[in-house]
């Protein structure tokens, strides 16, 4: 079957995958489930935002603060995160589609570090998808770093305190390279970015799904990307069609 074709198609899609936990409540399984049945839905997700033409799609896989979590869980999380990058960096990888990693790595065990610096290193030559995994990220963390490397610069005088600009920050964050999100997406009826992409999203379109993650996939997908595509997006300025009558 064709895929569908969309008037307006964003560049770069992000996605808060929120709910794996109250899907397993409501069915009266343990939360771990929930969380396996999440990757189902990435594993869905990337292969129809491939289909689609997207560029880049962005997954919020763990945040900074997921470490407070019961150590369980976090466990069980470490080891998805592991089978998921063994069970299918191949099938990604012949599929033309680039892995690349944004969160603080400085603290995380080496062998998850290692897993995804393979990750990364076998598929940095794609060129098709860029499927960007935020993991361990929190942006505020991720803003405050990027504040430190221009403030050492700064202090070292290969920087003016002037000459700081926003495309400078740009290429301090993790994303540097990566086009802003034009849709981030949300699941399980939140409407809160719960400090995700803070700098990244100043004029993304946002969709809030009501259906838990593990419920997610290709049609949810196409159904947000329609949604994208009626949106007017002016970026601070008029729409083409409010500019023609004020003219």
């Amino acid at each position: 079957m064709s895929e569908p074709v969309f008037l307006s198609m964003p560049e770069h899609v992000a996605i808060i995958m929120d709910g794996n936990g109250r899907w397993a409540k409501q069915r009266g399984l343990p939360r771990a489930m929930g969380h396996r049945k999440g990757v189902e839905a990435v594993r869905e997700t990337v292969r129809a935002a491939g289909d689609a033409g997207i560029k880049y799609l962005t997954l919020f896989a763990f945040s900074s603060e997921n470490w407070r979590r019961p150590e369980a869980e976090v466990s069980d999380l470490m080891g998805l995160l592991k089978a998921f990058i063994r069970r299918d960096l191949a099938e990604l990888h012949a599929q033309n589609v680039r892995i690349r990693i944004i969160g603080d790595r400085h603290s995380l065990r080496s062998d998850i570090l290692n897993l995804l610096l393979e990750a990364e290193e076998t598929t940095r030559d794609n060129t098709a998808l860029t499927l960007v995994i935020a993991f361990n990220y929190g942006s505020r963390d991720e803003i405050a770093r990027a504040m430190v490397s221009l403030a050492e610069d700064v202090e070292a005088g290969r920087l003016r305190a002037r000459e700081i600009t926003p495309e400078l920050v740009n290429a301090r964050l993790d994303t540097a390279g990566i086009p802003d999100p034009d849709l981030i997406i949300r699941t399980s009826g939140e409407e809160r970015l719960s400090n995700f992409l803070l700098w990244q999203a100043a004029y993304s379109e946002f969709v809030f799904v009501p259906e838990y993650w593990p419920d997610f996939g290709r049609e949810l997908f196409y159904a947000a990307l329609e949604k994208f595509a009626a949106r007017d997006r002016r970026f601070g300025g008029l729409s083409p069609q409010a500019a023609a009558v004020g003219t």
